[in-house]
């Protein structure tokens, strides 16, 4: 595909199942292989066989993946083509929903078979758990529904993509105008805010109809499946087989006793710097001394051979995974119109190579961004060697244990990007910024958590439902006169759309990052060992196994923010 960034690559272990020249956008090509797959299965006599079977199995899913986000990746760095959406449309329309009740009958021709109790039980334990909820949660009925699913969720990309205003007689895109809040002239941060507070307001009953259109399809997909409410059934089919709602909830009360406080004072020591009477929408991303923005870099090309500095301070290994993605130009960094927001790793599974995507513009947020992609892209490295598909990935909420935690490791280097002074002053933004995403994380999941055990609420009482949410977990912002925008404030967050119920993983992993840092500052080399030894596992230990590998404990309640916390707070001190 011609729109994709990086030339063809070639697959990291050569193909013994699936032919060479295979389209796997055509399904008919590809339902002989599932044929092939079923019929294997009842002549297969020895555990040997068994485990064969699973690695040609792993191939084909390793295969389809990769078509399916080189698709992806080309629609999100080209939301203004019609090529790359009418590529990626058709997978989603024409091979998705083929696919899904064939995966489902190997999943089940597999849970029933007789041999599988003589695999290696250490080594399929979780492999073994995570099929058999697939089997017990598909409904062919829910097919057709995923697909109505995605489509929406492309219809929102799509809109939002589109954002655009023009400031001072130039277009921006709404990602280019954040850099506008951070200047010390307060006026012009007021006339960016209220430019692109306007530009989303214009959107909000296509945003709200959208959202209503994908409550709908998923309270549908719940019930199919036998569940009362969608967050139940999101639970199970996400695999939370480690904590359940109720420690969520839990987590939203701990955060809202240990960081909310925290919150509060660093606006209210904001709002004293600022010499203001009250904090507005536009001073939360200035410096409180009203120096001028932190300028890390010029261009995305500086950005990167910054970024290859501090990984050849912190470790070999990492350094040439992150020269390897630039040889074989797996970076699409800058930000443009027609470009999907936001940011993101995505494995290309048979190449078995990462590839980011994000949207630069030259401020310390990109930074950390990159940082953060790039710790998602090592835990890809990680598990080149893997050949069980199914454990090359992790659960999210230890895939984001190494991202948030290559943005702390990496912090240590930022003089790569700023002379000493400023350094300091990044470092203490960006933890600023971890304490104050908690309340935001906390508003995001349990806003979700309300929408979806509140069936058949109208507009008006989830509006209510997140301004309270607004108010527990806000902070000190005063939003007078800007009412409208604050109640849809939350529509810039993709995940709410897109991926709903996957944010309070950012929380959980940011507690676990937060430990690796606290190990790394009494022992360096032993937390990072720990950290890489943690990545290399990929999916194939339970959740609290891999948090205890990279050296954390996988809690989440008051007695683990406290100490974390104070931590954080003591650093900024210092900073």
């Amino acid at each position: 595909m011609d729109l994709l960034p990086f030339k063809p690559l070639a697959a990291h272990r050569p193909r013994t199942f699936v032919p060479t020249d295979l389209d796997l956008g055509d399904w008919a090509r590809m339902a002989p292989l599932f044929d092939r797959l079923e019929s294997r299965a009842a002549s297969i006599s020895s555990a040997a066989e068994l485990e064969r079977w699973l690695l040609d199995w792993s191939e084909l899913n390793a295969a389809l993946d990769e078509e399916a986000s080189r698709r992806y990746i080309a629609m999100t760095c080209h939301t203004d083509n019609a090529d790359a959406e009418r590529a990626y449309l058709h997978f989603v329309e024409h091979v998705e929903p083929q696919l899904k009740p064939r995966q489902f009958a190997l999943e089940k021709i597999y849970v029933a078979h007789p041999l599988a109790v003589h695999l290696p039980q250490a080594r399929f334990e979780v492999f073994n758990r995570d099929v058999k909820n697939h089997v017990e949660l598909f409904r062919p009925e829910n097919v057709a529904l995923e697909t109505e699913e995605a489509k929406l969720c492309q219809q929102y990309q799509k809109l939002i993509g589109a954002q655009a205003v023009t400031f001072r007689g130039e277009e921006k895109t709404l990602v280019q105008m954040g850099r506008y809040l951070e200047e010390p002239d307060r006026a012009l941060r007021q006339e960016a805010w209220e430019l692109v507070a306007g530009r989303r307001l214009q959107d909000v009953d296509q945003c709200e109809t959208l959202f209503e259109q994908l409550i709908q399809l998923r309270t549908q997909i719940a019930r199919n499946a036998g569940f009362e409410n969608y967050r139940d059934y999101a639970f199970r089919q996400k695999g939370r087989f480690d904590y359940t709602p109720a420690d969520c909830l839990r987590f939203h009360d701990a955060v809202e006793k240990e960081i909310v406080p925290a919150v509060r004072k660093i606006q209210s020591d904001r709002r004293r710097q600022l010499k203001l009477e009250a904090l507005r929408p536009w001073d939360l991303a200035v410096d409180p001394q009203n120096r001028p923005p932190l300028k890390p870099f010029a261009g995305v090309a500086e950005m990167v051979a910054r970024t290859q500095k501090i990984f050849n301070h912190l470790d070999p290994e990492l350094a040439a995974g992150f020269q390897q993605m630039q040889d074989l130009k797996l970076l699409d960094l800058d930000n443009r119109k027609g470009k999907a927001p936001g940011g993101y790793q995505s494995t290309l599974s048979e190449a078995r190579v990462p590839f980011i995507f994000m949207n630069a513009i030259g401020l310390q947020r990109d930074v950390e961004t990159i940082l953060h992609e790039a710790g998602h892209a090592f835990h890809a490295q990680a598990t080149r060697d893997e050949d069980l598909y199914a454990y090359r990935s992790a659960p999210i909420e230890f895939c984001e244990v190494a991202s948030m935690a290559m943005e702390l490791l990496g912090n240590e280097f930022l003089e790569e990007f700023y002379p000493g002074a400023e350094a300091n002053r990044a470092r203490k933004t960006h933890l600023e910024g971890i304490i104050g995403f908690f309340p935001w994380m906390a508003v995001v999941d349990a806003f979700q958590h309300w929408i979806y055990t509140h069936a058949g609420h109208t507009r008006a009482e989830r509006t209510a439902a997140y301004l309270k949410l607004m108010s527990r977990f806000g902070g000190d912002v005063d939003y007078s006169g800007y009412e409208a925008s604050r109640a849809c404030s939350w529509h810039r967050q993709l995940h709410i759309f897109i991926h709903p119920f996957y944010y309070v993983e950012y929380g959980i992993a940011q507690l676990g990052a937060l430990q690796v840092w606290a190990n790394s500052r009494s022992d360096k080399a032993a937390a990072l060992s720990a950290y890489k030894k943690s990545l290399a596992l990929g999916g194939s230990r339970p959740l609290p196994e891999l948090f205890a590998a990279a050296g954390c404990r996988f809690q989440f309640d008051a007695a683990t923010l406290r100490p974390l916390i104070q931590l954080a707070g003591s650093e900024m001190a210092r900073l």
